[in-house]
């Protein structure tokens, strides 16, 4: 088990847990490196929401969904047989006023039961001033809220999705500062957001979505498109997503 008992039980009760290294400085420098270059390749429109699923054709994206210590996080809070369902970029450039609304995760990911668990890993620093993720602690035991859309401009999520919350819960937000190379993990339901980067620093993160083999998708998501899950450990006795070969060897 890699993490504490404690760290499993604050998951179950918040509905996320932040702060864990991944990477060291060297590493960390070297994944920010790799995504520079597919920057330079990609352009900043396309790499603010634009790379999707790119572990299939960029190996570091690859290694890090099957980074060994991110995999033990996410088999201590889900168990042994864990699947890769998508991985998502979320890189806000600033200043400007480009924010992610509050919303969960699967919403809109056309799953049943709606059960999934993100990793969200720092390729920058990511912090209050350049527009760190925010959540609402313990919303993920309410199931499902109905999401309406955003009547305030620049939301970078993909069909302009948000769910109203109360001035008390908006008070009750933590952040989640995380240093490049740490990451957080929440919860499918857990609502959570964004406030925009108003400072001259970029902010990157790797959003991995990972989901236990019971699940299953009974629509498309909200991008029109099926998931391509592929079985990273343990067994896959279901078959819900049928046999998606690995683009890479597993680390």
């Amino acid at each position: 088990m890699f993490l504490t008992q404690q760290q499993v039980r604050d998951y179950k009760t918040n509905g996320f847990i932040t702060g864990i290294r991944v990477a060291n400085e060297v590493e960390a420098r070297h994944y920010r490196e790799l995504f520079d270059q597919l920057e330079v390749k990609e352009g900043r429109e396309k790499c603010q929401i634009g790379l999707v699923d790119r572990h299939f054709d960029q190996q570091f994206i690859w290694g890090l969904a099957t980074h060994p210590q991110i995999l033990d996080c996410i088999s201590d809070l889900i168990g042994p047989d864990v699947l890769l369902l998508a991985t998502h970029f979320f890189c806000k450039y600033g200043p400007q006023e480009k924010f992610v609304a509050w919303h969960q995760d699967v919403t809109y990911w056309g799953l049943e039961p709606a059960e999934a668990i993100t990793a969200w890993f720092a390729i920058d620093d990511s912090d209050c001033g350049n527009g760190c993720m925010s959540v609402i602690p313990g919303s993920h035991r309410d199931g499902i809220q109905e999401h309406g859309k955003s009547d305030q401009e620049g939301n970078l999520l993909s069909i302009n999705q948000e769910v109203p919350i109360s001035r008390e819960d908006e008070n009750c937000a933590v952040d989640l500062v995380l240093k490049a190379g740490e990451m957080s993990i929440h919860h499918g339901t857990i609502i959570h957001g964004s406030l925009p980067n108003r400072s001259t620093r970029r902010r990157c993160g790797l959003t991995i979505r990972y989901v236990p083999p019971w699940v299953r998708q009974i629509e498309e998501n909200s991008m029109k498109r099926r998931s391509h899950a592929i079985l990273l450990r343990g067994q896959d006795q279901e078959k819900n997503f049928g046999e998606c070969p690995t683009p890479f060897s597993i680390n």
